[in-house]
């Protein structure tokens, strides 16, 4: 009976989860421990998922990538030791006015339907298999996230890579689609690259300025 229900859960659109957890949040406030027992262990990834959006410009808002990447972290963390999602204790009494909150979930399921068109669930299954694999799809969460958090923000695309790699793991994982999460692990070695190429690049640039100024 548990495993039917969960296969029925399974096959509920991604968009329609969001609008059920829309639909049951209090009409004051919700304090972030309550949001998180709300969502449930899905919901965290969907959460994941929805706090990468804001990402997906070239260039984002200073500062936004470390808060958000490190909310991801934690739930990326979370998955990979198997243990209940840690908050620190000032965040997690923290009463969030659900007025604000309500209209801003809703302004993303547009973005979600249309992702729910591009994955397919059971695509690659042993990407998405239980056991050792499952370590490395949640590792590649905490990977991207630490990405995220990294200090490029103002440099084109460098929020945009690990943001894309990191939706892709999160609406992988949950559709249990191996094509989105080899996409999402593609997306976090580009970032690695790209920023292999943006570190090499500066040293060559300020070694260059070093010789002219001693030339």
């Amino acid at each position: 009976m548990k495993h039917e229900q969960e296969q029925f859960l399974d096959n509920i659109p991604l968009s329609q989860k969001i609008r059920a957890m829309v639909r049951s949040l209090p009409r004051t406030g919700i304090t972030l421990s309550e949001l998180i027992q709300l969502v449930g262990k899905d919901g965290l990834l969907i959460l994941a998922g929805l706090l990468t959006l804001v990402f997906l410009i070239p260039v984002s808002i200073p500062g936004v990538s470390t808060v958000f990447g490190a909310a991801i972290l934690l739930i990326g963390l979370s998955r990979l030791f198997g243990r209940e999602l840690w908050v620190p204790e000032r965040l997690e009494h923290r009463v969030i006015g659900t007025r604000k909150l309500r209209p801003l979930l809703r302004k993303a399921l547009p973005w979600m339907v249309k992702i729910e068109k591009v994955s397919r669930p059971n695509r690659i299954q042993w990407l998405v298999a239980k056991g050792p694999i499952q370590y490395l799809n949640d590792a590649a969460l905490v990977l991207g996230a630490v990405l995220l958090m990294m200090p490029f923000g103002l440099i084109p695309f460098s929020n945009t890579f690990p943001a894309v790699a990191l939706l892709f793991l999160a609406i992988g994982l949950l559709q249990r689609d191996g094509v989105c999460v080899l996409l999402g692990h593609i997306g976090n070695l580009f970032t690695i690259l790209y920023f292999s190429l943006l570190i090499g690049g500066g040293g060559l640039a300020a070694r260059e300025v070093f010789q002219r100024m001693n030339g």
